[in-house]
């Protein structure tokens, strides 16, 4: 098989890894939201979900953790790629990226999706 084919296949595999990593983040992070809400909603105490809140900080930071460890991955497999003789720019995959409106707060969000305490 041509190497270009072999290379584009590894690049589109990590492509999708690093787009899967990005994913969880943003999971986690809503994951956060969510708890943080409900004690509120529930009028607890932060007590209540010191721990929780704890934990998924940690699985957060353990999440960047792999995602620089993604960009490593990323840019051994380019220095890899041109090591074997490879030269071209693989750019094939691409996930629609709508960009994030940074005009909104996080309060007016609340406001507008019904949340706000």
């Amino acid at each position: 098989m041509d190497k270009v084919f072999v290379v584009k296949r590894v690049a589109e595999q990590l492509w999708r890894s690093e787009d899967a990593v990005d994913g969880a983040i943003g999971a986690a992070s809503l994951l956060m939201g969510e708890i943080v809400e409900a004690r509120r909603e529930l009028k607890v105490a932060h007590s209540v979900t010191d721990v929780a809140t704890g934990k998924v900080a940690v699985a957060i930071a353990a999440m960047a953790d792999a995602r620089r460890a993604m960009i490593e991955a990323h840019e051994a497999l380019t220095e890899a790629k041109l090591r074997i003789g490879v030269r071209t720019k693989m750019d094939g995959y691409h996930k629609a990226v709508v960009p994030a409106d940074t005009s909104e707060t996080a309060g007016e969000l609340a406001v507008r999706q019904g949340r706000a305490s």
